[in-house]
């Protein structure tokens, strides 16, 4: 039976801790939180290697580097309410819900909903609830929210997903542009969007997130 403890510190260690990642909730969490158990089980092998793992089809888990940095970088307190769109098998929720005071997650495919509630339930994420539905409509039911994380990459966020952030609040996205992605945090400031670069990244772009093209006659 491999030694998953061990691996986890590894990851925090050679990963998370040298890309300047040093919040003490976030390094927690990721101590704390079995990412074996949110990987297809095949791939439970490499669940701590430091690389995106493929889910479904143009679907990835963020590799532990990217998430670690999206979210030191989002700044999440224990009073603030997260929207995970995108949550796969639910590994970024269950570390996100040792950070924040609630997170609702979202995910298209029926299947994998039920796979992240039995993953979550035993990681006892129990501030975790769980939406299925399509990644570009968010969970506006439950906003407005101080955080928003997108799990994968994006050509343009949608407006509906914009308008779910509370005003002060900011929203992690990676910007895909052909091979290149780039992490951009954007903050919300009268109604307005204001984005700053982060770091560079990479992931499939979410079915919802093209960029819409115009078509001009």
């Amino acid at each position: 039976m491999p030694d998953y403890t061990a691996r986890r510190t590894m990851m925090v260690d050679t990963q998370v801790r040298p890309s300047d990642v040093t919040k003490f909730p976030i390094i927690e969490a990721m101590l704390t939180i079995a990412r074996e158990n949110f990987v297809p089980s095949s791939k439970r092998e490499a669940a701590y290697v430091g690389e995106n793992i493929t889910f479904a089809p143009g679907r990835v888990v963020l590799e532990p580097r990217t998430l670690a940095k999206m979210l030191d970088a989002l700044n999440i307190t224990g009073d603030e309410l997260v929207l995970d769109i995108g949550c796969g098998l639910g590994y970024s929720s269950a570390v996100i819900a040792r950070i924040a005071q609630a997170v609702v997650a979202v995910e298209a495919d029926e299947a994998l909903v039920g796979e992240a509630q039995a993953a979550l339930t035993q990681a006892s994420a129990d501030n975790v609830i769980l939406e299925q539905g399509p990644l570009a409509g968010g969970a506006a039911q439950h906003g407005p929210y101080d955080a928003i994380l997108i799990e994968g990459g994006v050509e343009e966020v949608p407006a509906a997903i914009l308008d779910q952030l509370k005003d002060g609040g900011r929203i992690a996205c990676i910007f895909v542009d052909g091979s290149l992605g780039t992490v951009r945090i954007g903050y919300k400031l009268d109604g307005g969007m204001s984005w700053r670069m982060s770091f560079n990244a990479a992931a499939p772009v979410l079915a919802g997130f093209e960029k819409t093209t115009a078509f001009a006659l």
